[in-house]
């Protein structure tokens, strides 16, 4: 396949990284990891193409590059919301032909850029498939390349722990952990180095799930504040045990 990719980042430099295997704009040119710098006319002929920008810039992309697509062409996504970009890209497919396949790759670091791409980050890890109407052939051709590159298939919520993370670091008694954490602090708190450009458009174009996700959060740890301040043991009890429970369904 010949595969176009819009954006260089963790996710899209990741992508061009794993398709590439184990081979060593600039960057991604000296480790091998793309064959050269694309441009609109490689749209004629590619029979994929990634977009691994922000929401918004994928739409904006498609805007001005959609009549160089050709009509075989497979476009899929990387955002981590699908409502508002599925919607834009039925519209943008069927007004320029192409089939567009959305996806949602469970997966990344808490850096950003090519330089924290990696051709293993995609190992075991989880990739949402939502076909926006496309032709089973073309959603079973995404699956095919995504299990291809190293995933599987499991849906998650993923950015409610990126809210709690930023929420947790901002306390004034954060910097107090410094040289005295253990991990249970870093593991609550890793995700907080986060690309707040992107998460800000993933967090408002996600707003009604995001918002529902929050206020449950909320009312748990409102219930474990009021039980500790009114020290009801055996409330307390319940629900961390009950915490507990649920992880140890999960198995994880």
């Amino acid at each position: 396949m010949k595969i176009v990719i819009s954006g260089l980042g963790i996710i899209g430099g990741s992508y061009a990284k794993a398709i590439k295997s184990k081979e060593p704009i600039e960057l991604a040119l000296e480790c091998g990891a793309i064959d050269r710098e694309g441009t609109a006319e490689d749209l004629r002929d590619a029979d994929m193409l990634i977009l691994g920008t922000y929401p918004k810039a994928a739409v904006e992309f498609i805007e001005k590059n959609g009549e160089y697509i050709n009509k075989d062409c497979i476009v899929t996504d990387t955002c981590g919301i699908k409502s508002e970009i599925c919607g834009n890209m039925v519209h943008l497919s069927e007004k320029f032909g192409f089939t567009f396949v959305g996806t949602h790759p469970m997966a990344g670091k808490e850096i950003n850029g090519f330089s924290a791409s990696d051709s293993e980050l995609f190992q075991g890890a989880s990739c949402i498939i939502v076909p926006c109407k496309a032709r089973r052939k073309s959603v079973e051709t995404v699956i095919e390349f995504v299990t291809s590159i190293g995933f599987t298939q499991t849906p998650i919520v993923s950015q409610l722990p990126h809210a709690l993370a930023c929420a947790y670091v901002l306390s004034p008694v954060c910097r107090n952990h410094k040289g005295f954490s253990a991990g249970s602090y870093r593991d609550v708190s890793r995700v907080a180095k986060i690309n707040a450009e992107l998460w800000t458009e993933l967090f408002l174009e996600n707003k009604a799930p995001l918002l529902s996700e929050l206020d449950t959060l909320i009312d748990n740890l409102s219930r474990i504040r009021n039980n500790i301040a009114n020290e009801d043991y055996q409330s307390l009890y319940r629900q961390l045990q009950a915490g507990r429970a649920v992880k140890e369904e999960l198995n994880e």
